[in-house]
């Protein structure tokens, strides 16, 4: 690969990582709509391995999943012969040179490889040496933008025609995740609505992302008590005076349990007041929906210097702010607009 397209490769991958960072998907979580749409695919192509696999510019993630489990209840398998190993326990992610979905990211089109032996190019990619893939059908996935954001593949440990109705099923199956990413592009206009709310309360709020707690949002007075820092960046590592108070083991118990955890009369020189003040952190975690799994921390700080019963304010506040946050529905976190320097507002 020559420079220029090095570099072309590199800024794609990094405009990726943006877009499913935005959408929430930037994580090698399991997701069931796409683990059900994994199944599907390897029920439909009669395939022992299906994946829907994102792809950033560092990894890639496989949020839906269908792996050998070599049970005998297990209605999908090569020809009847048996599933050769367990696979159950297969990692969901890679690294992004592993394997044949990031040739079909790289090119945008589907690619299937009726044998790999057959192909000089993918004969020696760890993925025939790791788990004995013979041949390999990925579709590019894309969202409601038209940018590829992974793909949809299927898999066999022996060689197989991939024939013109299996690659068109398979084209048509992707199709249906349009649906999913033109909801949470809903759902992120309706809760940046939602932040305008934040933008002008009086006290410090931040949401955060998963268990590293990735800055996603932070209104005014967050930035101005705790500092500005990058969307996206790690909480811990850019909020150092929040973890050295215990603020981030605070939100840890709350995204674990699933239960709002409260850490009182915390003391913190802030930027914007020259003497220490205390603060109540109130750590809501945040679903996306009622039965959706913990996607997030809300935190909401109250000073209360010098009040002798605080925190009922903030507690009413944070617990009106998830309701709300429900009744948006199921979808991705939201994203938030960054400025030149890479601030969120």
């Amino acid at each position: 690969m020559d420079l220029h397209s090095y570099d072309q490769a590199r800024i794609a991958g990094e405009q990726r990582r943006l877009r499913l960072q935005v959408l929430g998907l930037n994580t090698v979580e399991a997701e069931a709509t796409f683990d059900r749409v994994a199944r599907l695919a390897a029920s439909f192509t009669q395939s022992p391995l299906a994946m829907v696999n994102f792809i950033n510019d560092e990894r890639q993630m496989f949020r839906g999943m269908y792996v050998p489990t070599a049970s005998p209840d297990d209605k999908v398998s090569p020809d009847g012969g048996g599933i050769p190993f367990d696979l159950s326990n297969l990692s969901r992610e890679a690294p992004g040179s592993y394997g044949f979905c990031p040739h079909v990211v790289a090119e945008g089109s589907q690619l299937a490889l009726d044998d790999v032996f057959d192909y000089p190019r993918f004969k020696g990619n760890p993925l025939v040496n790791d788990l004995g893939v013979r041949s390999y059908l990925g579709t590019p996935l894309r969202d409601n933008t038209g940018m590829v954001l992974g793909t949809v593949c299927v898999a066999d440990f022996k060689p197989r025609a991939w024939d013109r109705g299996l690659r068109e099923g398979m084209q048509e199956l992707t199709e249906t995740l349009l649906s999913d990413f033109k909801l949470r592009d809903s759902l992120l206009a309706q809760q940046k609505e939602l932040f305008a709310v934040f933008d002008g309360a009086p006290f410090p709020i931040m949401l955060t992302e998963g268990p590293d707690h990735l800055l996603r949002y932070a209104n005014g007075k967050q930035g101005a008590a705790f500092g500005m820092v990058p969307q996206f960046s790690p909480g811990r590592m850019v909020l150092p005076g929040l973890e050295s108070i215990g603020v981030f083991n605070a939100m840890d118990d709350a995204f674990r349990t699933g239960q709002a955890t409260t850490l009182s009369q915390a003391s913190i020189t802030t930027y914007d007041h020259p003497s220490p003040q205390h603060f109540n952190f109130l750590c809501t975690p945040v679903r996306t929906s009622p039965g959706a799994p913990i996607s997030g921390v809300l935190t909401v700080a109250m000073n209360t210097t010098g009040q002798a019963y605080p925190g009922a304010d903030q507690q009413a506040f944070a617990a009106n702010v998830q309701q709300r946050f429900e009744r948006l529905g199921g979808g991705g976190l939201p994203g938030r607009r960054m400025d030149s320097a890479g601030y969120q507002h």
